[in-house]
């Protein structure tokens, strides 16, 4: 049961990188998450490795407009972005994380819900990139990133899910009990494993790759 992949063609393959913002990474961001900074030394290996075999490196990036026309629902669930405190287009806090920022020639899809594909030119990219595989890293694992692989998923790619350089924050109890960030975090890695994608770490990411590397040059 589940996505298996055995192989990862460098050249048919993108990192999507989902999320690394101000907002969810920076130390008292509004939206802010633990895994996010544990996870930076993991997602620059990743990033330094991608990059060094021709993987395609693709950012997006949350946003709205300051007068919240295309929040949606989103000011409901999340009283900073109703207060405009985060997420706004074009401010500090929407911006990538110095840490992990892209490269000049490296796309940011500006996005506007969970999924980096809804409303965005993210799926006609890949397809002109020739890109089967798609590698998930980055925040958060059970809204953005889920979100991604099942779309992804969904328009034929191959999802690789890494479960170490992903990561949310904990959920406050609204009836059923709090649940911690790892707790969530474990669980939907469980969910996407079983109905989604090929749920892997970052060292098995780079072994992958350069299995396949390997073979292509005997």
């Amino acid at each position: 049961m589940g996505l298996k992949i055995n192989q990862i063609n460098p050249e048919k393959t993108a990192l999507l990188v989902v999320d690394m913002q101000n907002d969810f990474v920076a130390a008292g961001a509004p939206l802010g998450t633990a895994m996010g900074q544990e996870m930076l030394p993991r997602l620059k290996q990743v990033l330094e490795f991608s990059r060094s075999k021709g993987i395609s490196v693709i950012y997006t990036a949350h946003v709205h407009r300051r007068d919240g026309s295309d929040a949606g629902l989103f000011g409901e669930i999340y009283p900073p972005i109703a207060e405009g405190a985060c997420l706004i287009d074009g401010t500090p806090g929407a911006e990538i994380y110095p840490e992990v920022a892209p490269l000049e020639n490296e796309p940011v899809i500006k996005k506007h819900r969970y999924s980096a594909f809804f409303g965005t030119d993210l799926d006609i990219i890949l397809r002109g990139k020739g890109i089967e595989t798609v590698v998930i890293v980055g925040l958060t694992t059970e809204d953005c990133c889920f979100a991604a692989a099942r779309d992804a998923m969904y328009r034929g790619y191959k999802v690789a899910f890494l479960s170490d350089v992903t990561g949310t924050y904990d959920y406050k109890d609204i009836g059923f009990g709090m649940v911690p960030a790892a707790e969530v975090h474990r669980v939907f890695l469980t969910v996407l494993g079983g109905s989604t994608a090929h749920v892997m770490t970052a060292e098995d990411f780079i072994q992958k790759v350069e299995d396949t590397v390997s073979v292509e040059r005997v």
